[in-house]
């Protein structure tokens, strides 16, 4: 049992590692919006690290929000156990980031798409949900400049 744990306690430390490095924003929150995982594309896209939004809530953080908007996605999700999506042709972004390419690009911020995970707890009950933020600058860009 010992060395199953070992196993168990090294591929988390793996996920862990994987999720910090995608390029894409993760948060995990609960169902008050609390935040409870922030990874590093939203540390360095925020400014906020990790241990400034541990427990905090995103509308306390970022006031902007539209929070009857994403109090309903995150209700639906919460209510149905079923993903939500907003892409950035609905709403440009969630959280106003600025753009990776503050130069080169053509956008004051960073359009966004947005998937809203289900997260379900041991006994099956969805207690938490996991947002995962996509830059989508470059493609929305791109239609931008096609669109007369």
């Amino acid at each position: 049992m010992a060395g199953q744990a070992q196993i168990d306690l090294r591929e988390l430390h793996w996920l862990l590692d994987i999720v910090q490095c995608l390029d894409v924003g993760v948060l995990v929150m609960d169902r008050n919006f609390r935040i409870e995982v922030w990874n590093s594309f939203m540390e360095n896209h925020s400014g906020l690290g990790a241990d400034q939004v541990q427990g905090q809530s995103l509308f306390q953080l970022f006031p902007d929000i539209d929070r009857v908007w994403l109090e309903r996605k995150v209700g639906s999700v919460l209510r149905l156990g079923t993903r939500a999506f907003s892409l950035w042709q609905q709403r440009p972004y969630l959280l106003r980031f600025e753009t990776y390419r503050p130069i080169t690009g053509q956008s004051d911020f960073m359009y966004q798409n947005l998937t809203i995970l289900p997260l379900a707890a041991t006994a099956g009950q969805v207690e938490h949900v996991c947002l995962v933020i996509y830059d989508a600058t470059e493609a929305a860009e791109a239609q931008l400049r096609q669109t007369p």
